[in-house]
């Protein structure tokens, strides 16, 4: 097998990776002097000429370079990675896949006094406070670490080989953690077939003696009953409650009848409810949570593209009514999010496809990285094309946009920013949740609803001088590429218009429109309603031989 030394500078990776090596008789791929060796110049004459950005690349080769995992018993390769290797969410689904990583993890005060001791110039840290420059890259790269078992690199290196050669009697195993984060707004899992594992783990530590799981049939049956299942193995009881598919979940009368259900098992309030479903069955779940004895704990283990990367993130539930959508509901943070992208795979193109509107929304939110992977993969991605899975980027996109929006509503958790935070992740929802509501929420997805307020809200920005022509362009084409809100708008104008008054984002009797700038979005309350009208027009007028932005 292959062992993966990460961690901060200073941490030890080439001290422990050597005499690792040495005591397996193999070898130590350093792969800081690979990219030194290859380019002919020291890593700091390469940040000087090149930049991080430039740097990087180099190290995305090297990682690249490293091949498949080598699956043979006993430690084959020692490889040592530089500091930051592990924030490219390609790099770690290369280097954690098949392989062993451990994070070596001292304290920033230990680690600044190493760095000042040591020969070689660190470009990150040189010319700043070692300790406030170590803390600060702890924070910033503490997920990517936390993903791998810990061993404490404080001690002398033998101490620390020993504490490595512990884990590597286990070696790796058959699922892969890419991402693991404490937040204010709960803990973020993400990884390759963890589900089971993480929540058996995850209801462990909430020192849960029974799992009250949440579902529905669809849901239930492609991956709900196997994690069940697991779950019940590892000694705890397993109580199930099944809501109905989609939007039929999201109705009073059926919290109604879960609550009751809960109160016929004597949950108490201490205990976690377990949500196993896509964006509907988790929106019901968490407001099922959030009211049933004021308040009770949920895990959510989201099932599809769209609640992996969107709805299951940031505590809002809701129900919905006639006269709109999630009019009812609560703020309600979760214990845990449990992101598989390996439950994926078995999605309905169409429910994949739909889904990439909320990550074009994310992209167009500012993550020049993921609109550019969209760009690249995002045909293959909803397609579900096996290289898209096989290759990370499938991952790379759940986690960057996933991790957009936790960042987002960990900054504005309640949408209270009047000009920014939270109410940005409404680019194209205002719209989007009208047409849904117009469209009666039958057939058509809710992704499928946000790309025509994507392509209303760039319209509109476009009218507004707001936003740029040529951005307005590649939003569209992005939108064409995959697929998304080609056709005619799929209801009439007049219910559109309806659904838009009633919509909760109003302020002082103005919807609050969020609309595409030169490389990010603005809020605007003042957007004439005959510029709205213009823009429901040309959708209507839109044709799948001739789409408009």
């Amino acid at each position: 097998m292959d062992v993966v030394l990460v961690g901060l500078p200073g941490s030890g990776k080439s001290a422990v990776g050597r005499r690792l090596a040495q005591r397996h008789g193999t070898r130590l791929v350093d792969l800081d002097e690979l990219i030194v060796a290859d380019a002919g110049q020291t890593i700091a004459e390469i940040f000087a000429g090149e930049g991080e950005p430039g740097f990087r690349v180099r190290e995305r080769a090297a990682v690249d370079a490293l091949g498949p995992p080598d699956r043979s018993d006993g430690v084959a390769r020692v490889i040592a990675t530089g500091g930051g290797a592990v924030v490219d969410p390609g790099n770690r689904w290369r280097l954690y896949r098949g392989r062993l990583p451990v994070w070596l993890d001292a304290r920033p005060e230990v680690l600044a006094q190493r760095l000042r001791r040591s020969p070689h110039e660190r470009p990150l840290i040189a010319g700043r406070d070692p300790i406030g420059a170590v803390r600060s890259l702890a924070a910033a790269r503490e997920r990517f670490y936390a993903a791998a078992p810990r061993v404490n690199s404080v001690s002398e290196v033998a101490a620390v080989v020993e504490g490595v050669e512990r884990l590597c009697a286990s070696g790796p195993g058959p699922a892969t953690t890419l991402l693991r984060a404490q937040t204010r707004i709960g803990r973020f899992v993400i990884g390759d077939g963890i589900a089971a594992s993480a929540l058996v783990a995850e209801l462990a530590g909430l020192g849960a003696a029974r799992a009250v799981v949440v579902s529905e049939p669809g849901a239930w049956a492609a991956c709900g009953e196997r994690i069940a299942a697991a779950v019940a193995e590892s000694g705890l009881r397993v109580e199930t409650i099944t809501l109905p598919r989609g939007e039929d979940a999201k109705r009073l009368s059926v919290i109604e009848g879960a609550a009751r259900e809960l109160a016929r098992l004597r949950v108490e309030r201490s205990e976690p409810l377990v949500a196993i479903g896509g964006g509907a069955l988790g929106d019901a779940a968490g407001f099922l949570a959030a009211t049933y004895l004021r308040g009770v704990p949920i895990v959510h283990v989201p099932t599809t593209l769209v609640a992996q990367i969107d709805s299951s993130i940031g505590g809002k539930t809701a129900v919905d009514l006639p006269e709109g959508k999630n009019l009812v509901g609560a703020f309600h943070q979760p214990e845990a999010v449990i992101i598989d992208v390996g439950l994926l795979a078995t999605l309905p193109v169409r429910e994949r496809r739909a889904a990439l509107a909320e990550a074009v929304k994310m992209a167009v939110l500012g993550d020049e990285r993921l609109f550019a992977l969209l760009e690249r993969d995002g045909e293959a991605i909803a397609g579900g094309d096996e290289a898209a899975f096989a290759s990370g980027a499938v991952a790379e996109l759940v986690e960057r946009a996933a991790w957009a929006k936790v960042e987002v509503v960990a900054a504005d958790e309640r949408e209270t920013g009047a000009d920014g935070g939270r109410i940005t992740l409404n680019l194209g929802h205002s719209f989007g949740h009208a047409v849904e509501a117009a469209a009666g929420y039958g057939d058509l997805r809710h992704g499928e609803a946000v790309a025509y307020g994507l392509r209303a809200a760039t319209r509109i920005g476009l009218e507004l001088g707001l936003t740029p022509p040529d951005r307005a362009e590649r939003i569209g084409a992005l939108l064409s590429r995959l697929g998304l809100a080609g056709g005619r708008l799929p209801c009439p104008p007049a219910d559109v218009r309806a659904a838009l008054a009633a919509d909760k984002k109003h302020a002082g009797g103005r919807l609050r429109w969020v609309l595409p700038d030169e490389a990010g979005v603005v809020v605007r309350p003042d957007v004439p309603d005959e510029v709205v009208e213009r823009a429901i027009e040309g959708l209507l007028a839109t044709t799948a031989e001739g789409v408009a932005t």
